[in-house]
């Protein structure tokens, strides 16, 4: 009788747990909860050169890494690619390239070469979200994470980032970044 206590209580619990973070978390945001504010069509605002920086929390919590990035991003209508190089404060750098595309009613598709599949999203109001599963390189462990970002834009252009990466469900890691225009790069291209 006390182990039969002991399984109702963990599924219970657990179906506790699972409804919080589904109701009341990170997962719980919709698109339409960003209706309202400055507009984000990732076409304009992810558009040119761009800088990012940013830190990733792991498991316990604790930063885990530092990082600084250069994008670049360039549409030819519904279609654009950005590329991205990252710099990581372990001194190990990343290049990752993403193909997007947007349809008629802010459907975004994302593909790069690390993803499993394809990613899919949604841009409305000053959101947009992006879930895809990615393969982690060898030398982080070679995992395949879920992982669900959420890009909100603010009055003044800056992009805050908000990314939650999971396995098997569990929540192991978090990244928190800003991207913003590079102006400095933006005026050299002009002086060209």
């Amino acid at each position: 009788m006390d182990f039969l206590s002991f399984l109702i209580g963990a599924a219970v619990m657990a179906g506790l747990v699972w409804l919080v973070s589904r109701r009341f978390d990170f997962l719980a945001q919709t698109p339409e909860d960003y209706a309202t504010g400055p507009e984000f069509d990732i076409r304009t605002v992810l558009n040119g050169p761009l800088l990012c920086d940013g830190i990733i929390y792991g498991p316990t919590g604790r930063v885990a890494s530092r990082f600084t990035a250069k994008f670049e991003a360039e549409w030819d209508g519904d279609s654009g690619i950005m590329r991205e190089h990252f710099h990581y404060d372990s001194g190990t750098e990343q290049h990752r390239e993403w193909k997007l595309s947007v349809d008629a009613n802010g459907q975004i598709t994302a593909d790069a070469d690390d993803l499993v599949g394809t990613g899919t999203g949604q841009q409305t109001g000053s959101g947009v979200k992006l879930a895809y599963r990615i393969k982690l390189p060898e030398g982080g462990g070679g995992h395949e994470l879920d992982v669900v970002d959420w890009m909100y834009l603010l009055e003044n252009g800056t992009i805050m980032n908000r990314s939650q990466f999971r396995k098997f469900g569990f929540k192991v890691g978090e990244l928190v970044a800003t991207m913003r225009p590079d102006q400095g790069s933006a005026k050299q291209q002009e002086a060209a």
